[in-house]
């Protein structure tokens, strides 16, 4: 399957803060990008297969220019550090056009946007859209220190600069923030959206459920994953609905791998049950989810899921392919 790409030119590329970058992508001469809402990210690939999705970080209503900021990780698989050690002002990559499964609720009356870290990207799309859109909304930004907070004079100096409360662990509050309390109980009309670290996003979404949030009011994007291999796991088979092809899975592979080793294409970016990509119909049979993507209400249903991380609890998964 191919996936069409867009190409643009790094026109800026400039460090953030602490070990954070961005890149102000413009198109190709003769070329426009797609629009974007808050919340989107784009595919951004860096050569030799590598396809990382990085959150756009500008505000929509600029969207002849896309905008990314990239955390260097020091446990980087290779996206973050080819980002920061081989991407130059003026070199062309590809990307995709936007997606977004993050976006703001259509009919949201109050919004309450939680960012930990390098989290703050979409977050960022968001509080522009909601500021000009006039909605009530509170954004609050939780770092490590300020010299690793990104965009923070961004938001100093924003129309909407009440709106941001900042925390870092450096400088602690008194008294501490306590996240029960700043969540607060749901409200009519009321959303929390929340990214960053997965520890902290875990315990926002907990802390929130805890204090009944319904899951339609909850927003969440995962930035990684951990694709964990077991090697006493089962051995089970995926069917293809088309053909009729049986396939073996085993303990140390994923579906993903077992699909293209059999010739069997198959679009994957993250490779995380992150982004999505990968997503796939099943007819019969129970997956075993894994992923960071699908919402615990859409794995409950066992329709669909991300092969590239997800397993089966059964025998047999029929797979629309």
């Amino acid at each position: 399957m191919t996936v069409e790409t867009l190409k643009v030119r790094v026109a800026r590329k400039r460090d953030e803060a602490d070990g954070i970058c961005s890149l102000v992508l413009l198109p190709v001469a003769g070329s426009v990008l797609p629009p974007f809402t808050a919340g989107a990210h784009i595919d951004l690939h860096l050569g030799q297969g590598l396809v990382r999705q990085y959150s756009l970080c500008n505000p929509p209503s600029d969207a002849q220019q896309y905008v990314v900021a990239v955390l260097r990780d020091p446990a980087s698989r290779g996206g973050s550090q080819a980002v920061h050690e081989q991407v130059k002002e003026g070199q062309e990559l590809e990307i995709s056009a936007p997606k977004n499964h993050f976006p703001l609720a259509a009919d949201g009356k109050q919004h309450l946007l939680l960012a930990g870290g390098i989290g703050v990207t979409p977050l960022m799309a968001m509080a522009e859209q909601l500021s000009a859109d006039g909605a009530d909304f509170a954004l609050h930004y939780f770092a490590r220190s300020a010299s690793k907070a990104a965009f923070a004079d961004r938001f100093a100096d924003s129309a909407f600069a009440s709106r941001v409360h900042t925390h870092w662990d450096d400088a602690p509050q008194v008294p501490p923030v306590s996240l029960a309390t700043l969540i607060g109980q749901p409200q009519a009309g009321q959303h929390l959206y929340v990214c960053g670290p997965k520890g902290f996003m875990d315990a926002v979404l907990a802390t929130a459920r805890a204090q009944t949030w319904p899951e339609d009011q909850l927003h969440f994007e995962f930035f990684g994953g951990q694709v964990v291999h077991d090697a006493s796991a089962a051995t089970f088979t995926v069917k293809l609905a088309s053909s009729g092809l049986q396939i073996q899975v085993g303990p140390e592979q994923t579906v993903v791998q077992a699909l293209h080793k059999a010739g069997v294409d198959v679009p994957i970016a993250c490779e995380q049950g992150v982004c999505g990509t990968c997503l796939t119909r099943v007819l019969s049979g129970v997956p075993d989810h894994k992923d960071l993507y699908l919402t615990p209400e859409e794995q409950a249903v066992n329709d669909q899921f991300t092969p590239c991380c997800s397993r089966a609890k059964t025998a047999v998964l029929v797979l629309d392919l």
